[in-house]
């Protein structure tokens, strides 16, 4: 019996009649040859209810169906029989039809009776045309007529009539839309995931952005998205059971005239009559002609491509999926995460730049019983149908003057970032209306994330052009500039080149006495208030002291270094990571003071960048009594450059040749020279 809990009411009450509970579709779904949506069809229509009396009898009428319509694999030649025998038989099937040009006339085909020369009358074809691009599953009435059996070349049988099985209802949006205003963002995320038959409560934040992301293509025309992950996470189930919109091809094999056109036929291929196509196994794609990933590629860019003379527009969405056996951390030092593609793809940066977002399979868990949720959720032809409506919506307007992107990303990661933002919002606002800004940055930050893995990987490749990785946005016209990293490619205690959050920045102690170097990140938050507060208990005492001197300076020199801002009308708390066994944070004041400053200025300190050098009370800068020592730390910790006091010039010409090629190594007088050399231009 089904615990339902305040979503399940929320739902009831908003979307009667367009429920199902999940779990009940899985009882079914293994036992008849039909997908999900085929099921949760006659579920929606029989157990669309929270009232378990209602429900059982619903399952009985739903089971009835099934077992008396679908045809299972060796049972055709009975249903044949029973035709005969009464005139008609009622199956649920795929029902496919095309023009015999022989006798002008549309002949169907029934695949589970493998049947494929049914009579079918033009008013039946020209209502659902989709019968002539692919099909779709229907509740057929077949008749069987006795007297064409007897004609030489007669087609006996013929449909009477048929239902679809999807929605035939135009307006769903307006409904979803209307349903929409009574949850709240997280309740809707929930429902959407629980729509797709998974159990949120059971995710992490990261888990649950990765599924969003998954429907993307759905809402978002010509959206090229990559996928890799361990086998497992569901992959494919959204693409082939949940939308009777999307398609997937298995084992990778295409033929250019499946699909684009058949330039023999004329006949359009997959891209123009589903949302999305999809190809699983993707490290097995290859097509039957040479130039089959050039027609790819200029699809994916354009979203056209040519038959002979004309040329030909389609919208559908590319999903690439494939499996990933090693861990990323482990692939992204060997190599690189498009490793897993077929040969004439994988090395191809011109390929990869076409790819919107590349989604992080290895954050999606395996999905096992407990990940499956059995709560309500939308029917999946509802579901199904909205989604497609979408698509002939764009949401990028939502970002004009109010979000603004880093100079790092291109054209192409714009437009990719702007797409993929667009199918978020889509997702989260079906009736479009006023984004809160917390929504539009959760957006705006996913879709940065998964567009900067695939420029990470072109970059690895060796691509000049691709050279600056550190994508950023700034929220409204004053707002902070905050840059996106991809997780994987962070490790704790490595310094990474992405540019700190203002108020970060890094640095190394010269150690002293008894006290070796260490690595330290200084991180310092401002607020209304004054003085400095050092959070770290108890408080290292060295590093107050140059904390104290960093802090006199930035009131003495304030108009040098931060212009017009008062630093005595702010608070900074403080707080000092220690990343060796050195914990005193001894001389750090350089380093404390342009922490101090990048906080107030709402700056970012270069990425990669490790400051050294302590400042006294007067403003004078102290010399370092180990330079090279310093250098080859910052060598091993992976900075790329070490901003470090002019009176350590001499000094550094013992450091080796090896080291010297490895680092930066860059020179300040006083303060505000190191402050301008420090900041992110």
């Amino acid at each position: 019996m089904l615990e339902t809990d305040a979503l399940d009411s929320k739902a009831a009450t908003s979307l009667e009649g367009f429920l199902v509970r999940k779990d009940l579709v899985r009882t079914f779904s293994r036992q008849f040859p039909v997908p999900t949506y085929v099921v949760e069809f006659l579920l929606g229509r029989y157990c669309a209810s929270t009232d378990q009396d209602e429900i059982d009898e619903g399952l009985e009428i739903v089971e009835r169906q099934l077992k008396s319509r679908t045809v299972k694999a060796g049972e055709e030649e009975l249903f044949k029989a029973r035709a005969r025998e009464n005139g008609e038989v009622k199956i649920i099937d795929l029902i496919t039809a095309r023009l015999d040009a022989r006798t002008d006339s549309y002949i169907a085909t029934l695949p589970s009776l493998q049947l494929t020369d049914v009579r079918i009358n033009s008013d039946l074809v020209n209502q659902h045309e989709r019968m002539l691009t692919g099909g779709f599953y229907a509740e057929v009435t077949l008749s069987y007529d006795a007297a064409i059996a007897q004609e030489s070349k007669g087609r006996p049988f013929g449909v009477e009539s048929l239902r679809e099985i999807q929605l035939s209802k135009r307006n769903v949006l307006d409904t979803l839309a209307e349903a929409r205003h009574k949850f709240s963002t997280e309740e809707w995320k929930d429902f959407l995931l629980r729509s797709i038959g998974v159990e949120p409560q059971k995710l992490t934040e990261r888990q649950r952005d990765a599924f969003m992301l998954r429907m993307v293509p759905f809402v978002e025309r010509n959206y090229n998205v990559m996928e890799l992950g361990p086998r497992g996470t569901g992959k494919s189930h959204l693409f082939q059971q949940v939308s009777p919109y999307a398609h997937l091809i298995s084992g990778g094999k295409a033929t250019v005239a499946r699909m684009f056109v058949n330039n023999a036929t004329g006949q359009r291929g997959l891209v123009c009559q589903y949302d999305v196509v999809c190809f699983d196994e993707v490290s097995g794609i290859s097509f039957d002609q040479k130039d089959g990933v050039n027609i790819m590629k200029g699809y994916m860019e354009s979203g056209e491509f040519s038959r002979g003379k004309e040329s030909i527009r389609a919208d559908g969405s590319i999903v690439l999926v494939g499996n990933f056996d090693v861990d990323v951390e482990h692939q992204q030092r060997i190599g690189h995460l498009f490793g897993p593609m077929p040969p004439e793809m994988k090395d191809d940066t011109a390929f990869m730049d076409r790819i919107h977002a590349f989604l992080p399979g290895w954050d999606i868990p395996k999905i096992s019983k407990e990940l499956l949720t059995n709560h309500f959720g939308l029917v999946s032809d509802f579901l199904s149908e909205c989604w497609t409506q979408l698509r002939n919506q764009s949401r990028v307007s939502v970002l004009q003057n109010r979000v603004f992107f880093g100079g790092a990303l291109s054209g192409r990661d714009t437009n990719a970032v702007n797409k993929t933002v667009s199918g978020l919002i889509k997702l989260l606002y079906p009736s479009g209306g006023t984004v809160s800004d917390e929504d539009l940055e959760w957006a705006v930050h996913l879709a940065m994330e998964s567009r900067r893995r695939v420029k990470e990987q072109q970059k690895r490749i060796g691509a000049a052009e691709f050279r600056n990785t550190h994508f950023s946005y700034v929220m409204g016209t004053d707002g902070v500039e905050k840059f996106v990293s991809t997780p994987e490619l962070q490790s704790d205690n490595s310094i990474g080149s992405d540019p700190l959050e203002p108020g970060q920045v890094w640095t190394i102690s010269p150690g002293g006495a008894d006290e070796h170097p260490g690595l330290y990140r200084i991180e310092i938050n401002e607020g209304p208030g004054s003085g400095v507060k050092i959070l770290n208990k108890p408080v290292p005492l060295s590093f107050k002291e140059s904390m104290g001197y960093a802090e006199q300076n930035l009131y003495a020199r304030s108009t040098q270094l931060v212009g017009d801002k008062d630093p005595r009308q702010h608070e900074f708390t403080t707080q000092l990571r220690a990343f060796d066994a050195s914990k005193s944070g001894a001389k750090l004041g350089m380093a404390s003071l342009i922490s101090l400053c990048t906080s107030l200025l709402k700056k970012s300190a270069k990425g990669g960048l490790i400051i050294v050098g302590e400042i006294n009370l007067g403003g004078s800068i102290e010399s370092v009594h180990n330079p090279v020592t310093l250098a080859e730390i910052a060598v091993e910790k992976g900075a790329t450059t070490l901003l470090i006091p002019v009176s350590c010039r001499r000094q550094l010409f013992d450091l080796s040749d090896e080291m010297a090629t490895k680092v930066d190594i860059q020179f300040y007088s006083d303060a505000r020279d190191a402050l301008l050399k420090a900041i992110v231009e």
